[in-house]
């Protein structure tokens, strides 16, 4: 019984929390991390076990082997998780963590959920090819001011809110001269302005030929209902049946990401203690900027998995 109550959440990360090694400790000491990642090597043809603690960092910034190593490196860690007796009331995601938290809530099983999140990976490489772009974090701005600053670049080309991460945080997608464009802008009004690693525009409409065919496919998907609710991406509201689920995953590729507003509203559901489970501590640091009041932690190793326990029953 968690201590807890109903007030644990599970949260998963998105792309650009992978990182050299991530799941060798676990596969190491894990019999059903090494049968996962089994599994998901056949699924893709590739020994992603060894992708997944080689230290081979080239690999890892394909997002079309980025995203389904990181999949199955969460759902392992969730597999760990729940080996402890810990369970959560509520999941949600950040991007392609939201993935994770379908798997998490039994909506989505862990083969077809990883069978799409490659080709996901392989659809948003395309469509970065066809109409380049690029991601920007403003730091240190309020949301309304980023968002007027977009409105104002939109004459240098498409440039819109991708990801509404913390107070004082949103990142920005769009194509290159719109985005010089708002860092110029976010500068002048004593913000910062960081480009991303990333390979594309995402989660705005450059991404709409890879979310036509990505439809397509989530309209093919075996879904159940959701054992827990999970906080979509899109809408920042909890969705616990089928026909939700279909709709949150078909809008997720080209939303935004309402990160500042899903924590809020776990918050206001009760949540009061997050686990992020994957490697990283992005979230964890992202919702305790959101309300310092709530407790994050992260459970990417052994010995963050122990601390988690100890909080939960102690």
């Amino acid at each position: 019984m968690n201590a807890h109550g109903r007030g644990i959440a599970f949260v998963f990360p998105g792309q650009a929390s992978q990182r050299e090694a991530m799941a060798a400790e676990l596969l190491e000491h894990s019999p059903e991390a090494r049968e996962l990642f089994r599994r998901a090597g056949e699924v893709l043809g590739l020994d992603l076990a060894g992708v997944c603690t080689s230290g081979n960092e080239a690999l890892l910034t394909r997002t079309d082997i980025a995203q389904p190593a990181l999949l199955t490196t969460c759902v392992a860690w969730l597999g760990a998780v729940r080996e402890r007796g810990v369970e959560a009331a509520v999941v949600a995601g950040h991007s392609l963590g939201e993935f994770s938290a379908w798997v998490a809530a039994g909506a989505l099983a862990f083969e077809p959920a990883l069978r799409l999140v490659r080709r996901r990976g392989e659809l948003m490489e395309e469509a970065a090819q066809r109409n380049p772009g690029g991601m920007l974090a403003i730091i240190g701005l309020r949301d309304q001011q980023v968002v007027e600053m977009c409105q104002r670049a939109s004459a240098a080309g498409m440039v819109r809110p991708a990801n509404y991460n913390a107070p004082g945080q949103l990142v920005v997608s769009g194509q290159a001269e719109a985005l010089d464009r708002v860092a110029e802008l976010a500068r002048a009004a004593r913000g910062k302005a960081i480009p991303l690693k990333v390979s594309g525009a995402f989660h705005c409409p450059l991404m709409d030929d890879a979310a036509y065919e990505y439809s397509r496919l989530v309209a093919a998907l075996q879904i159940g209902e959701p054992r827990v609710p999970v906080v979509a991406n899109a809408t920042a509201e909890p969705v616990t049946a089928v026909d939700g689920v279909r709709q949150a995953m078909s809008k997720q590729m080209t939303s935004p990401v309402r990160w500042t507003e899903s924590v809020h509203r776990m918050i206001g559901d009760g949540v009061g203690l997050y686990a992020e489970i994957g490697p990283g501590q992005v979230l964890t640091k992202l919702i305790q900027r959101i309300n310092a009041e709530v407790k994050a932690l992260p459970v990417g190793s052994l010995a963050e998995l122990d601390a988690l326990c100890q909080e939960v029953m102690p």
